[in-house]
């Protein structure tokens, strides 16, 4: 302070620590920040994640995957860059009737694992913008809602397998 002003002394060091001050308060609170958000990504885990190939001028596909989540949750997106639309689907069975229809979500019960398969739950990949060869890897972005409506998006890489579902290394 300048006694003869009653001022505060403008001294370069001064605006120095304070910058300092404040860019050590981002950086721990920015660390914090993603301390807090990384157990919830990791809270759903997703495996054997699949797309089935497709054949020439196919411009639908599925993609099959099985899902783990440790709190209660519920998928309630799916998207891809390889197509125009993703859907949830459901496909069931009555009175030897194959009926497949669209579901909004699909609960995520804690611990336990929910499979996305061929004849079950799936996502349905409409509007493919180019042909699914058996060995792609084909991006998928989940979005997971908890029990607090907070939404997590999830990116994972399925790799396409032949119209039969085999891995391609496993195909004739």
């Amino acid at each position: 302070m300048n006694k003869s002003t009653n001022k505060p002394i403008n001294h370069p060091l001064r605006h120095a620590s304070r910058l300092l001050g404040a860019v050590l308060l981002c950086a721990a609170l920015t660390a914090q920040a993603q301390t807090q958000a990384q157990p919830s990504q990791a809270q759903i885990s997703v495996s054997d994640a699949w797309v089935r190939a497709t054949v020439p001028q196919q411009k639908v596909t599925g993609a099959f995957m099985q899902l783990t989540s440790a709190n209660d949750a519920r998928l309630v997106d799916v998207s891809s860059t390889i197509a125009g639309r993703a859907e949830l689907h459901q496909m069931s069975m009555t009175d030897n009737v194959m009926r497949m229809r669209q579901i909004e979500a699909l609960d995520l019960p804690a611990d336990k694992a929910v499979a996305l398969t061929p004849g079950g739950y799936h996502v349905m990949l409409f509007e493919l913008k180019a042909p699914v060869n058996a060995g792609d890897k084909i991006p998928l972005l989940l979005t997971v809602e908890g029990r607090d409506k907070e939404r997590k998006t999830i990116a994972i890489i399925a790799v396409a397998r032949g119209i039969n579902g085999a891995p391609a290394h496993q195909m004739p």
